[in-house]
């Protein structure tokens, strides 16, 4: 039976990876590649020569079915295009599929965009909410962002850069111009570019320069009055639905006000009714 590894490769820069990853990647009987052509740039750098096979979003149906088998006769390897794998991408299953054959996994650690942003934002690390992906339908992303406009951690998302000025808007709407924030832009890669700012002064420099390369968004928390507690909150909703507010309408009126979730607000609204 075969061991799992996880392993984290360079998000930009082909030297930031540990000797243990390479080690590893030389000695599994096959590798697991988000982009086999972008991993093959790595592999051929560093003289790595073994079998290696995409996993990813399009096929991982068929495809996880056949690297559990490979499993069966040896160690495997899965990486992302860059970073550590299972974060915004379809490895997650893989590794929930591989433990509930009983296959032991195992994280190889090394680069990770969300943290090296975080890190080198300049705002809170000891707590921190990471988002993945900002929604591309703007209805989802505005009410994704409302329901963490009141949220203490700071926040960590992926964007692409045709839609970081749509998603700065909404984030301005949602947040606030003065929340202070950090485009961390094409991290450890020639053109790196860290800009930090409040929120409005980031979209008013966006306005003027066009977003390019991979970005990552970090976003302090919120620092206003403490949320209400659940007493409050649900006296606050009864007397909305009293007054002949629906629970929507309640739910509306009373999460920003409380510095709660409109969705939690909402589930409370209908237990109420």
């Amino acid at each position: 039976m075969g061991k799992l590894y996880l392993v984290a490769t360079p998000i930009g820069n082909l030297e930031d990876i540990t000797l243990r990853a390479l080690r590893i990647l030389r000695q599994v009987n096959l590798i697991a590649a988000e982009d086999t052509r972008q991993t093959r740039k790595l592999l051929d750098r560093h003289e790595i020569h073994g079998p290696l096979v995409s996993y990813q979003e399009h096929n991982k149906e068929s495809r996880g079915p056949e690297i559990l088998e490979a499993l069966q006769e040896g160690d495997v390897a899965l990486v992302s295009d860059a970073g550590t794998p299972g974060l915004s991408d379809p490895g997650y299953e893989l590794v929930q599929a591989a433990t509930e054959h009983g296959f032991p996994v195992s994280p190889i650690p090394g680069p990770s965009a969300p943290i090296a942003a975080l890190v080198a934002s300049g705002l809170p690390t000891n707590e921190f909410v990471f988002v993945g992906y900002l929604p591309r339908r703007a209805a989802d992303r505005r009410r994704v962002l409302e329901e963490l406009s009141r949220e203490r951690r700071s926040l960590i998302a992926f964007e692409a850069p045709h839609r970081l000025r749509r998603s700065l808007g909404d984030l301005v709407t949602a947040f606030g111009e003065s929340r202070p924030a950090a485009v961390c832009r094409e991290m450890t890669k020639l053109h790196e570019e860290i800009l930090r700012d409040t929120l409005g002064g980031i979209r008013e420099h966006f306005d003027r320069v066009e977003p390019r390369g991979e970005i990552t968004l970090v976003v302090g928390g919120y620092q206003g009055e403490a949320p209400w507690g659940m007493d409050q909150v649900r006296q606050a909703v009864a007397a909305r639905l009293e007054a002949g507010l629906t629970p929507t309408q309640a739910a509306r009126a009373v999460a920003f006000e409380a510095g709660w979730s409109r969705g939690e607000v909402y589930r409370l609204a209908l237990e109420e009714r």
